[in-house]
């Protein structure tokens, strides 16, 4: 396979070397290919892990410690090279008094035209985990990039359709299959959700959903079928490698 020069640029580029990004770019799922993995806002810093294969790099964020690969060239022209920084460990007052940022933040972008896209996080086009870890992070409270990450991250608060009692706005709603959660919604208070989902269950783009059993709209009755649980963010990301 292509690997970058040995010129300057490579060695620019080298592993280890961190970056921050002057501009947003898409970052990829393969070192080949179209599959969107997610994007990554202007400011976000990064350290790069392996040499270029196929004209891309394979990085970690450094906010979320979430893996992908960016293109060599976007990356040498939209970024510039940084220094190591601690990034700050938040704790549930200080995440709790910031709800009330997040859950709005999250309501404004229902308020763009929109459509989901399978990695957008930078909207107004969001997947379910991108709409999560955008509102959270535009509050200063950095999550794991995935759904089935964001899970494994919060304290597990117990839910199931019609008994949402324990639920306070702000928590996380998981849904998927027993093995695995595919999907996350944002709790918006009394079993009200706020999330991105595909045309494939109704709906293309951020929608309220309730966990009712009486309501009988496709789209709330599809999720209720799947739901696994529900999870409190008590801190927030310290920027280290997540498990696969």
């Amino acid at each position: 396979m292509a690997r970058l020069g040995t010129g300057s640029e490579a060695e620019a580029l080298a592993p280890g070397s961190l970056w921050q990004l002057q501009h947003p770019l898409n970052a990829y799922s393969r070192p080949q290919g179209p599959g969107l993995a997610t994007q990554v806002a202007a400011g976000r810093r990064l350290r790069v892990l392996e040499p270029a294969i196929s004209g891309r790099l394979r990085v970690r964020l450094l906010e979320d410690g979430y893996p992908c690969w960016l293109e060599c060239s976007e990356l040498s022209s939209q970024g510039r090279p940084t220094t190591p920084a601690q990034l700050p460990r938040l704790q549930r007052a200080t995440i709790a008094a910031r709800l009330a940022q997040v859950l709005s933040l999250a309501q404004a972008a229902m308020l763009q035209p929109n459509v989901y896209l399978w990695g957008g996080s930078l909207g107004p086009d969001f997947d379910c985990s991108g709409l999560i870890q955008t509102s959270f992070a535009a509050a200063g409270i950095w999550l794991p990039r995935d759904a089935y990450l964001q899970e494994r991250f919060c304290q597990p608060v117990a839910v199931r359709p019609g008994m949402t009692s324990l639920l306070e706005a702000g928590d996380l709603i998981f849904f998927g299959t027993s093995r695995r959660c595919t999907h996350v919604g944002l709790h918006l208070g009394k079993g009200r959700y706020l999330h991105s989902s595909g045309r494939e269950h109704g709906r293309n783009g951020l929608g309220i959903d309730d966990l009712n059993p009486q309501n009988q709209d496709p789209v709330a009755s599809h999720y209720r079928q799947e739901l696994r649980g529900a999870g409190r963010v008590m801190h927030s990301h310290d920027g280290s490698p997540l498990p696969p």
